[in-house]
């Protein structure tokens, strides 16, 4: 099925959508011509800002296709009612994210990361949703943080729910640092530099995996479209050193004073990051040069769905190593480009 054909017509729900991938996702949709987009999040402030954003004209302050829910993925019975309403598809964004905030609150990391994945398995499976789409991180994968520890348990969950339907398909997506999103480390480093004229640089040697958000919302329409239920995907993503990253944004926004402060790692920070584990390389196949899939390591109970080696989209060719940020590094070249593709470097020197 074309992804054009995919939404044309349907109900989507998008869990935490009033954040920057909600806000890029709820655009790209509205080319597909859905029948209603649903932006379930709690940040009120938020969803106004989006409003008003989506605003079709002077007189009408909602968008005809948009649907605004305030409510929290943990709390089930909001959860269950924002499922009710038809929903055909669900692209699950809601989560705490912020490395040091899960480290100081990892209840509430729990609460939102792992409860909230068990509220929307639960009413995904009541209501027959067609496909659930969960949106993890690199930083599930050999997880040190209690971040990545629950995006990690949330990845479990959801690969195991296809287990107990034969009617929703629940598959997730890694991602790897998306430009630009809310809290994210370019716009951070820019105020930096234009309230302190200082950086502060964790480790000279730290890399990270790198992508735009047009691009990342680009992995979820993929994974919704060749998703069977089961699978990972993963694109192959570029990734660099922070210390390119910082150089680069120094040199456009700050001047010969700006000075580079090594404090080095926070706590549950690693060197580098990993997207595909040791584990995982036997059951990891390429797609294509942009894709990866993880196959479940459990049997879904749906025909067929044990028979990967089969698959259409599958190239045969299968992962020989682990899929680490510092195997895939790329040059300052290549990332300041990257930066001005995301808007980042658009202004005069």
């Amino acid at each position: 099925m074309n992804i054009d054909s995919i939404f044309q017509d349907k109900t989507i729900l998008i869990t935490g959508g009033s954040g920057s991938w909600g806000n890029e996702l709820t655009s790209q949709l509205l080319d597909f011509l859905p029948r209603k987009i649903i932006i379930f999040s709690r940040g009120e402030i938020a969803q106004v800002a989006m409003q008003r954003k989506f605003n079709y004209s002077s007189w009408h302050f909602n968008h005809p296709k948009l649907d605004f829910v305030i409510g929290d993925i943990r709390d089930a019975q909001a959860v269950d009612q924002v499922c009710g309403r038809g929903v055909d598809y669900v692209f699950h964004l809601a989560a705490l994210k912020h490395v040091p905030i899960c480290e100081n609150q990892p209840a509430e990391a729990y609460k939102t990361n792992v409860t909230g994945v068990e509220n929307l398995i639960n009413s995904a499976i009541k209501y027959q949703i067609k496909k659930v789409l969960y949106v993890s991180t690199d930083k599930a994968v050999d997880p040190i943080n209690a971040y990545g520890m629950t995006k990690g348990i949330g990845e479990r969950l959801i690969l195991q729910a296809n287990i107990r339907t034969k009617t929703t398909e629940f598959l997730c997506i890694r991602a790897g640092n998306v430009l630009g999103t809310n809290g994210s480390l370019v716009p951070h480093i820019i105020n930096q530099i234009k309230t302190k004229n200082e950086v502060s640089l964790t480790d000279e040697g730290m890399t990270r995996f790198f992508l735009t958000l047009k691009t990342a919302i680009g992995l979820l329409f993929f994974a919704m479209e060749e998703g069977l239920g089961g699978e990972i995907y993963i694109m192959n993503m570029p990734s660099f050193y922070i210390k390119d990253l910082v150089e680069i944004l120094v040199e456009w926004y700050g001047n010969k004073f700006t000075k580079i402060n090594l404090v080095g790692k926070r706590e549950g920070e690693k060197l580098h990051e990993v997207l595909i584990s040791p584990y995982e390389v036997p059951r990891t196949n390429h797609i294509n040069d942009n894709y990866y899939v993880i196959y479940p390591s459990i049997f879904v109970n749906r025909t067929n769905f044990h028979m990967w080696d089969h698959l259409d989209f599958a190239s045969g060719v299968s992962l020989k190593s682990s899929f680490t940020s510092k195997d895939n590094l790329k040059s300052k070249e290549e990332l300041m480009k990257l930066l001005k593709e995301g808007g980042f470097l658009q202004c005069e020197k």
